[in-house]
């Protein structure tokens, strides 16, 4: 089952945690990209966010940012937000508390950020809440757009995204090879609906 918005019972498990800016009343939403920088898909998005005048966030993964310094350097170049994703893409409903937060701080040594998404968005609220000891703030999102989905078609996951903006909404895509097709052919599409309704893309803030 997919779900394109988060249960409203699983923001209570996680106090504090950014989920959307609902309550804004500017006409703003704000764009997130998950796994990169990937040398792939890193330079398409960053040159479609130029064309629309456009700042996002880039949750990124240690690994890669270690791989492709330049391509992070570029990014924030930019004036992009980014944020830590982990080192290794681990799913923390299966790692211990240690481990997890030890693949936090080594990606930490290389993303200057206190922003941090967890991996399929799969956290232990004891992980959570040591984190916040540390003092990161955890981003989910309001709008998941299954982009690494192949079963789902490109006319309903337009629809679907389109229906679900709204003032202050959080939309997750990857900044991923496997993603680079709906990349290509459905985010063209939604900035240039964003832009026709007059939606200003902004990065999450925090540092």
């Amino acid at each position: 089952m997919r779900f394109y918005k988060n249960p409203k019972w699983f923001k209570w498990l996680y106090p504090g945690a950014i989920w959307d800016f609902f309550y804004q009343d500017d006409r703003s939403i704000y764009l997130t990209f998950d796994d990169g920088p990937n040398p792939v898909t890193t330079p398409y998005l960053l040159e479609l966010l130029d064309q629309y005048n456009a700042k996002a966030t880039f949750f990124c993964l240690g690994k890669q940012v270690k791989q492709y310094p330049d391509l992070f350097k570029t990014i924030r170049d930019k004036g992009h937000q980014v944020g830590n994703h982990g080192m290794e893409h681990l799913n923390g409903i299966k790692t211990t508390l240690a481990t997890y937060l030890e693949n936090v701080e080594q990606a930490a040594e290389l993303i200057p950020s206190r922003l941090y998404r967890p991996p399929y968005g799969k956290i232990k609220p004891k992980q959570f809440k040591a984190l916040q000891k540390k003092g990161y703030t955890v981003a989910f999102w309001s709008v998941m757009a299954y982009d690494f989905d192949a079963d789902l078609s490109s006319e309903k996951r337009i629809t679907k995204m389109k229906d679900l903006t709204k003032n202050g909404a959080i939309f997750v895509f990857h900044d991923s090879e496997k993603c680079l097709e709906v990349l290509k052919n459905d985010l063209p599409k939604l900035m240039e609906f964003w832009k026709e309704e007059q939606y200003s893309l902004k990065t999450l803030p925090g540092k």
